[in-house]
């Protein structure tokens, strides 16, 4: 799959964490219903942005 396929999906899990706590989560009353999902969205963001980043190289000028 191409680099910008998984960017966009960045956006789509970056969506999910304004969507679903608003919406989904609304009648949890306690504040850790949103703090799980806030937690795993930013587990997937990062593993997302370590997948994403795997193939960038230093380019040297020398």
């Amino acid at each position: 799959m191409k680099r910008s396929k998984w960017i966009w999906l960045v956006w789509v899990v970056v969506l999910l964490s304004y969507l679903v706590p608003y919406t989904l989560l609304s009648d949890v009353s306690r504040w850790y219903g949103s703090f799980l999902f806030w937690s795993v969205a930013g587990l997937v963001i990062i593993a997302l942005n370590v997948f994403i980043t795997k193939d960038f190289k230093e380019h040297s000028d020398d």
